[in-house]
């Protein structure tokens, strides 16, 4: 399966078990994409962790 990356258009090639809510980094930029759909293969950018501090 191929999409294409959101932020810098790079084609991303998965295998065929790749599923939605699955995370994986563009080859090009580094991006840390978000699988939200499988046919056709679409991706977001994935939400930034943000801290607990703790809690």
């Amino acid at each position: 399966m191929k999409g294409e990356c959101p932020v810098c258009a790079a084609e991303i090639e998965l295998g065929k078990d790749t599923v939605a809510g699955e995370l994986v980094e563009c080859p090009d930029c580094g991006t840390e994409l978000e699988v939200i759909e499988i046919d056709p293969l679409t991706f977001t950018e994935a939400p930034q962790e943000e801290e607990d501090w703790g809690e």
